[in-house]
């Protein structure tokens, strides 16, 4: 495949492996850029979005969401509830300076971040606590993840049905 950037020529090997590993990593097309085009894009769009990795597990009855946010204060993190879809959003700039061998060397990191998540009906939004440390985000959603067994439909086929029986975990067949 060609790549966009017709001034490098017909093919440039960095800007299609950019894209593919975009590609392969479901990245967006600023994540998987080059400098040059995220310069470009810099200038028409200078906060990029990052999402952050998040993991939803069970914690007894609760529903416990965390959040990896390096270099985000509790300030700049925002917790939404509505509608049962839970958002975590902010905003994160930092500016870095320090000498190095004699060079003065300036990193800046300026962004905005937005994950939601659908949360089961019933959820007690007065029972959504959140917890930040290390820059984890911890979001506790308080029983709901009680009550929520699957239910097991029985199948019917030709005459004959086919139901899941209690403790054995496999499908057995019974007259019927």
């Amino acid at each position: 495949m060609l790549s966009p950037h017709r001034s490098r020529g017909f093919y440039d090997p960095l800007s299609e492996m950019n894209r593919l590993f975009a590609q392969a990593f479901g990245l967006t097309r600023q994540q998987g850029a080059t400098d040059q085009s995220r310069r470009e894009s810099a200038e028409s769009s200078p906060d990029a979005a990052w999402a952050p990795a998040i993991d939803v597990i069970q914690r007894d009855e609760d529903l416990v969401v965390r959040a990896e946010l390096p270099g985000v204060t509790p300030e700049e993190v925002d917790i939404t509830i509505q509608n049962n879809i839970l958002t975590i959003s902010g905003r994160i700039e930092r500016e870095t300076q320090e000498e190095r061998g004699g060079y003065l060397v300036r990193e800046r990191r300026a962004g905005v971040f937005r994950r939601s998540l659908q949360l089961p009906q019933g959820v007690d939004e007065d029972r959504v606590n959140a917890r930040f440390e290390d820059g984890v985000l911890e979001v506790v959603i308080a029983g709901a993840a009680a009550g929520q067994e699957p239910k097991h439909v029985q199948v019917e086929s030709n005459g004959k049905s086919r139901s899941r029986q209690e403790g054995d975990g496999a499908g057995q067949s019974s007259g019927g």
